[in-house]
């Protein structure tokens, strides 16, 4: 189920949300230049055709344990929503191991779109599992040009720069980062390079753990959720008129009170805080059984 609304009414104060955290101010850069869409080839009778996102899917490069995942991401429900096609230009901020590339990459490189990785922003001082991370990425996604085409390699951070040419990409992702870069502190930056990459008209998906509503919210978010009027408040602050929000990825059974915060349950699955060495004895059985998090799913738009 879906709900929409204008975006600007009923929004709650993002300082009263904060209790009094002070709202940094967002520069905002318009970009013009559209793209003619297209729709996915139709299905075949012995499979997907070839090009679809479908295919992309069940595509037999990912890892078998990447899509033993899409129970609990739901990436078709989920790209669908954010209105993904086949020539777009697409933007994801901090892709991390490639959940989503492996997906969005092939797709757009059969449909002759483009996809943009923004990244970790390394350089002195970089955590070096970032920089790892990052030169793996690059390794995976950048020598396969066949199946992922020419992807776009540039970065997010707290001095980076655009993530890609202003006003030419057709959608912006967001996948569960949000938390992280609040404790960072370069939330709004985020979203201001994210409107500044975008066309007028393009648009904003976001995926994020969701804080309960009657919570208060952590400024740094350091348990990994967030309040959806936050996130909201975030995006009207830079600009974006709300569109849609999406049950796909909500999982009732995420109490939200877990000893390493939503890094307690799958993936991460830890067993100690963060930076400590795994505790064998921990019992992990009934953060297993709760699965992935509840996570909202929002869509955005930069306005005409």
């Amino acid at each position: 189920m879906a709900e929409t609304e204008d975006g600007k009414s009923g929004t709650p104060s993002r300082r009263v949300l904060l209790s009094g955290a002070a709202c940094a101010g967002l520069v905002t850069l318009a970009g013009c230049g559209r793209k003619e869409k297209t729709a996915e080839p139709p299905p075949q009778p012995n499979g997907p055709a070839q090009g679809s996102l479908q295919w992309a899917i069940e595509g037999p490069w990912r890892p078998v344990a990447d899509r033993a995942r899409d129970a609990f991401r739901h990436p078709a429900e989920t790209l669908r929503f954010f209105g993904l096609q086949p020539r777009m230009t697409v933007v994801e901020f901090w892709p991390g191991s490639g959940w989503y590339t492996e997906i969005v990459a092939p797709y757009l490189a059969e449909g002759q779109g483009k996809y943009v990785a923004a990244g970790f922003q390394t350089g002195p001082g970089t955590d070096p599992a970032q920089t790892q991370l990052m030169a793996n990425f690059q390794q995976r996604f950048g020598t396969d040009r066949k199946l992922y085409g020419e992807i776009e390699f540039s970065a997010f951070g707290p001095t980076s720069g655009p993530v890609t040419e202003a006003g030419t990409a057709d959608l912006v992702m967001f996948m569960r980062n949000i938390h992280a870069w609040m404790a960072a502190g370069i939330a709004e930056k985020a979203f201001a390079d994210a409107w500044a990459a975008l066309r007028p008209g393009g648009i904003l998906g976001v995926e994020q753990h969701r804080l309960a509503p009657d919570e208060d919210q952590d400024p740094a978010a350091a348990n990994g959720y967030v309040q959806e009027a936050f996130v909201r408040q975030l995006a009207a602050e830079a600009g974006f008129a709300f569109v849609a929000a999406s049950e796909i990825n909500a999982n009732a059974e995420d109490t939200k009170d877990h000893p390493f915060g939503v890094d307690t349950l799958p993936p991460m699955r830890l067993t100690a805080p963060r930076g400590e060495p795994a505790n064998p004895s921990f019992d992990r059985s009934a953060y297993d059984a709760i699965g992935e998090s509840d996570r909202m799913t929002l869509k955005f738009r930069k306005p005409e």
